[in-house]
Parts: C-alpha cells; structure tokens; sequence
C-alpha cells in the first residue's frame, strides 16, 4: 500500500514557476513508478510526466515537455514535478500517482492516487 500527498499548488501568474511536491508513505516507495497527471474542469484527468522507480528514466505529455521537470528523492519517498513557464491552460487539479508497473500515460495504469492540489494560472 502507497499513500500519497501533494502540496504546492497555488495561484501563479502566466510565465511564473511553481513545484509541486507529493508525500508518499510506504516501506516499498523506491520500487514504484511514479507519475503527473492532472484535470481541468469539464475535462478527462490527462497525463503529465512519469518516473522510473531509480529515476533513471522521465517521460512527458507534449504540452508540458522543455518546461516541467519531474524528479523523485527515494530517500525521503518524495516526488516532485517542476513547473516554470505556466500557461492559463496549465491550470488544473494536479494528481500523484504511483504504479508498481510500467510507466504508462494511462491513468488505468496507476493503483494509487493523491487526492490533488490546485493550480491556477492566471494572464
């Protein structure tokens, strides 16, 4: 079992910079796959970036590539995402997850969420 809890969310203006963090819980965290994901209003939740269990491996949505960085602390079972360059459509729920499969942008493929933090970019 993996318990996860995201924090960092705020309001930015466009251009700004945020990070997110995530807390995860759990004596096995170093061997989960971990991802972004995040969800706009009247929109389906949507891949944003995963990590490898050694962190040896990124993968990024499109839209969020050359300006979100993920990263992960296994010895402080952290996970992290690196925000600078916001735009108005980044604004969103912004979700944790974690999978103890492949990496995958597939929300169906993570067992176990956050319950999310806002951000919101304003023009």
């Amino acid at each position: 079992q993996v318990q996860l809890v995201e924090s960092g969310g705020g309001l930015v203006q466009a251009g700004g910079s945020l990070r997110l963090s995530c807390a995860a819980s759990g004596r096995t965290f170093s061997s989960y796959v971990m991802g972004w994901f995040r969800q706009a209003p009247g929109k389906e939740r949507e891949f944003v970036a995963a990590i490898t269990w050694s962190g040896g491996s990124t993968n990024y949505a499109d839209s969020v590539k050359g300006r979100f960085t993920i990263s992960r602390d296994n010895a402080r079972n952290m996970v992290y995402l690196q925000m600078n360059s916001l735009k108005r459509e980044d604004t969103a729920v912004y979700y944790c997850a974690a999978t103890d499969g492949w990496s995958s942008p597939s929300t169906r493929e993570y067992d176990y969420w956050g319950q999310g933090t806002q951000v919101t970019v304003s023009s």
